[in-house]
């Protein structure tokens, strides 16, 4: 978020977009189980099948995440909020559950035998420096002391961190820039943007087929991170600016049904004209227009049903913590996939369905025990 984070800090007499929590929570469970195909593809060193998609609901976060803190934030800058109060505000909703995501990985990393994918020990003060630049959140350049597992990520204690690095970014540059832009000015920028994500995913420039990117410390990486960032941010600012509700009956069941099959289309290889990749296309229709359909749809919606409040609220509920606790049991997953020689779910149905259900159940737990009474407490420490 954030990209996936940022609807709960609501104006309490604002209307409340309970819609778009429970479509937050769809893409979480949605990247838990990409992940889990990942794990096969990882150990197996083969192509992501089943899910391929997956990765895109980081993209669907980053849009939910301009569009909540443009509907949160706008109107307040002139009257009740600061740059030090905005800081302070997104600080309490967002890090807690970073350092405990930093501080499993840590604990996992040791119980993995503190060692990286190749087999080399890592000594016990690197993982505890590692676990120190994780809550600072200070990036690891590949091959750096403590980048401990030896595969490049930014943060190798709990990869999806990076998203939540380039999440930050978004909200420094919004309270700096973004939110003194007209809407004129503002959508001019999302065109700009938009044309140089466009064409960082339809030529290629990763090299990976996808815009998938993000996630280490190279200039692809982060170049196609910060518009990974930006392009869905400032599209989601001006959906937002310029929102006027649809009439949509089951709109939360609609736009699930809407966002949860695209991730499930095959990576398309093919390429036209011999540069333009198909798939970027295909990202870039999702991006562009599905996804703003989406969050439209959610706005306009209300929930009107027992069953669908408590679904929504249930998913926006765990839906930072799981996204943000889930991957450091994936490694031990990973490890045991590949000490195991298991490459696909048939020869693993019952250990990826239960460590599956265990991060739901885990994220639930942390909610509940850990992140809502701490942000609790500094929301009162430091009102």
């Amino acid at each position: 978020m954030n990209n996936i984070v940022s609807s709960s800090a609501f104006v309490d007499s604002r209307q409340h977009y309970a819609l778009l929590d429970g479509l937050r929570g769809v893409a979480a469970m949605l990247v838990v189980l990409y992940h889990v195909f990942e794990g096969f593809a990882f150990a197996g060193q083969t192509d992501i099948v089943f899910i391929n998609h997956g990765y895109l609901s980081v993209d669907f976060f980053f849009i939910l995440s301009g569009f909540v803190i443009s509907y949160a934030y706008d109107s307040r800058w002139a009257t009740s909020l600061s740059m030090k109060g905005f800081a302070r505000r997104r600080l309490i909703r967002l890090h807690p559950m970073v350092v405990l995501g930093a501080v499993v990985g840590a604990v996992t990393f040791c119980v993995q035998g503190s060692e990286q994918w190749d087999g080399t020990h890592v000594a016990t003060s690197m993982v505890m420096l590692a676990l120190l630049c994780a809550m600072f959140f200070v990036p690891a350049i590949p091959g750096c002391c403590y980048e401990v597992r030896g595969n490049g990520e930014l943060f190798p204690l709990n990869g999806p961190s990076w998203s939540l690095f380039f999440e930050y970014i978004g909200n420094i540059i919004y309270a700096i820039v973004l939110r003194r832009l007209s809407n004129a000015v503002l959508a001019v920028v999302v065109v700009v943007i938009g044309l140089a994500w466009a064409a960082f995913a339809v030529f290629d420039f990763s090299g990976y087929g996808m815009i998938g990117v993000g996630w280490t410390f190279d200039l692809p990486n982060m170049l196609g991170g910060t518009l990974r960032m930006l392009f869905p941010f400032t599209l989601g600012m001006l959906v937002q600016r310029n929102f006027k509700p649809w009439k949509v009956r089951g709109a939360f069941w609609i736009a699930a049904a809407l966002l949860a099959p695209v991730m499930f289309v095959p990576i398309i290889p093919q390429t036209i004209a011999g540069s333009i990749h198909l798939n970027g296309l295909f990202e870039l229709a999702c991006v562009a227009v599905l996804f703003p359909i989406v969050v439209r749809i959610g706005a306009s919606g209300v929930t009107t049903d027992h069953t669908s409040s408590l679904v929504c609220k249930f998913l926006g509920d765990i839906s930072f913590p799981l996204y943000i606790v889930h991957y450091p049991f994936m490694y031990l997953f990973y490890s045991w996939l590949i000490k195991n020689q298991v490459y696909d779910f048939t020869g693993s149905w019952p250990l990826a369905i239960g460590v599956y259900v265990w991060n739901v159940l885990f994220a639930y737990l942390c909610l509940k025990f850990y992140d809502e009474p701490l942000r609790r407490w500094l929301s009162r420490r430091f009102k």
